[in-house]
């Protein structure tokens, strides 16, 4: 399975993934950091993470998959949200809550 292939499987087979540096308990980046932080606050339930450090395929290629150069990336049921920036307008104007259920 190519790249683009393996991240369109995770992202339409999760209801939330998050591609992210680190993982939940130890995050690798500050935004990643927000990003949990902000999931964690809404509730968000059945969190898929990917470590985009341990697979540099995937590093680089869900920057393509979105046409979004940075990292973290949300995706809610298939769909690209955000990055760490977007997600906290989001959180702030109460979206990110309703668009995840909580």
């Amino acid at each position: 399975m190519d790249t683009q292939e393996l991240i369109k499987e995770q992202v339409s087979g999760h209801p939330v993934v998050l591609y992210m540096k680190g993982t939940p308990q130890a995050p690798q980046c500050g935004f990643s950091a927000n990003a949990i932080a902000m999931l964690n606050a809404c509730g968000a339930k059945e969190v898929f993470t990917v470590n985009v450090l341990e697979n540099a395929e995937i590093r680089q290629g869900i920057k393509t998959y979105a046409n979004w150069p940075t990292i973290p990336q949300l995706y809610v049921k298939g769909e690209f949200v955000g990055g760490s920036d977007i997600m906290g307008e989001m959180y702030q104007s109460g979206e990110l809550q309703k668009l995840l259920g909580g």
